[in-house]
């Protein structure tokens, strides 16, 4: 194929990826909930508050600066609604940026029957739009990943340093906008380190002495001086659990998925630890296209050569480390998403795309050879309409909209709520587009005594959750009917969001026993 034609292809792929996250973008009400804290960091950093913003934020800060950005070069109001399009232009043009080197990683690894696919796939698979189009800083992170992973294969191939160089840069550009862009010079460095050990993968004496020192002194310069400022590779609770540097969650910590089980043995640890992170897997990638993705690494053929054999020595090495970070993730913290498994997701999702393309190669073998040509590309672009028309439905499904009702309550409380009236919202939604001082999950028992609280904000299930945070409500609430809720009536599928307004002189004055120790 000509460098023309890998073009046009990759232009009709952005432009379809801009629409798909330009519409679930345009569907969406509420963000995602993390959205809230690189919401909060972006405003930080607009108003030049670089100690919030960077120094004690538990988030990496680029994709915070790009939101700030973003948000002035818009000229966007600085309300609610102002901060969410910000963010979200930001994560839909990295999103639909993401193609070029998603495309280029399958091509480097599949050939170029399966890239295009695999793009297309990527997008189709109803998690990827759902992250890429929300207020998450995934987009960002991923489009740097990418980039890096491609030109790390460019350098196993060529051998070239001139390509080592794009990818320290990028891996510091990963690793600053979250913790686990450190993944990809760990895994440079562990494929560097094992290349010598087979003589069908050796790089050149003087290459492999001058990869290695660059991949000391590279990351050093480029992440070594964030690293001092925040004292350690990141300073989010998870990462201080992955490092063994901080104890597991508590058994009903709000991070966990389900209440830990006190009789839980270390094997079923384990086993539910992996399952966990078998089903995170599955569902960025989905269950058919797991299935091709197993027949596409099997099919894959021999490498080329050496420089695709430590490609794929490093693809594995990453995949296999980051198998391994989910695990733990749900050991140590009790939870692991569908988000937290992209990076897996990626190249599986590439090798589906070879599977299908080996299905067609197969198929083309039983037919005339003037016809064959012509038959692996019939049966990607079959495949793709098919899964087009099957996940379309959940693709294109307006994000968070099971909990509007917290947007709704937040509106109203602007409209009714006395600006220094403080509200309990443990989602943090109502808080945020009601624009209103209060307590969400992170400081929830400080709302206990707090004369100022005067409403609480709350949907169904946390109404009769056995959580304890869940107690908390209801020790706010004490038996009061909501004064308003949204929608009025309950609907199937969604939560039902209750305001409740407290009598500020005795609201909460005395804390549960069940909630004073959190």
């Amino acid at each position: 194929m000509t460098p023309a034609r890998h073009a046009t292809r990759i232009a009709l792929l952005t432009a379809f990826a801009a629409v798909l996250l330009g519409r679930l973008a345009a569907t969406t009400e509420v963000m995602y909930a993390d959205g809230l804290r690189y919401v909060a960091a972006a405003r930080a950093v607009d108003r030049g508050d670089w100690r919030t913003s960077v120094v004690r934020s538990v988030d990496h800060p680029v994709y915070p600066i790009a939101v700030a950005a973003a948000h002035r070069v818009l000229g966007l109001d600085d309300g609610p609604q102002g901060w969410q399009t910000a963010a979200q232009t930001v994560s839909m043009i990295a999103g639909a940026a993401l193609v070029t080197p998603l495309y280029l990683v399958a091509l480097e690894l599949f050939g170029a029957t399966s890239a295009w696919l695999a793009c297309l796939l990527t997008f189709l698979v109803p998690t990827t739009g759902h992250v890429l189009a929300d207020v998450l800083s995934e987009g960002t992170f991923l489009l740097f990943w990418t980039w890096g992973v491609w030109s790390a294969l460019r350098f196993f191939r060529q051998g070239s340093i001139g390509w080592l160089l794009p990818t320290i840069a990028l891996a510091g550009l990963a690793y600053l906008t979250r913790p686990e862009g450190l993944l990809l010079p760990v895994a440079l460095a562990g494929t560097l380190m094992l290349t010598p050990l087979a003589a069908s993968m050796r790089l050149p004496r003087t290459v492999w002495l001058r990869a290695a020192g660059l991949m000391v002194v590279g990351p050093t310069l480029i992440i070594g001086p964030y690293i001092a400022i925040k004292g350690g590779i990141g300073t989010k609770p998870a990462v201080a659990r992955l490092l063994g540097t901080a104890p597991k969650s508590e058994a009903t910590a709000v991070e966990r998925a389900r209440p830990l089980d006190p009789d839980q043995t270390a094997l079923k640890a384990f086993a539910v630890s992996w399952r966990e992170m078998f089903r995170a897997v599955q569902g960025a990638v989905t269950t058919p296209l797991l299935a091709l993705a197993a027949f596409g690494i099997l099919r894959r053929g021999p490498a080329r050569d050496a420089g695709q054999s430590r490609g794929r020595l490093f693809v594995a090495i990453y995949g296999g480390l980051w198998m391994l970070a989910l695990v733990r993730l749900f050991a140590t913290g009790g939870y692991c998403t569908p988000r937290h498994a992209l990076i897996l997701a990626l190249p599986l999702i590439a090798a589906a795309a070879q599977g299908v393309s080996a299905l067609g190669e197969r198929l083309a073998g039983r037919f005339a050879q003037n016809a064959g040509g012509r038959i692996p590309g019939l049966v990607s672009a079959a495949f793709a309409a098919v899964m087009m028309v099957g996940w379309g439905p959940q693709t294109l499904e307006p994000l968070n909209a099971d909990y509007n009702g917290y947007r709704e309550a937040g509106e109203w409380l602007a409209a009714h709520a006395a600006p220094d009236s403080r509200v309990f919202d443990l989602k943090g939604w109502a808080l945020y587009y009601g624009d209103r001082p209060g307590y969400s999950f992170p400081d929830y028992p400080s709302a206990y005594g707090d004369p100022k609280l005067g409403y609480v904000v709350a949907h169904d299930a946390f109404l009769i959750g056995e959580w304890p945070y869940c107690q908390a409500v209801r020790d706010h609430v004490a038996g009061r009917s909501p004064v308003v809720s949204f929608p009025p009536t309950r609907r199937k599928g969604v939560a039902q969001v209750h305001v409740f307004e407290l009598a500020p002189a005795v609201a909460g004055s005395t804390p549960s026993p069940s909630t004073s120790t959190q």
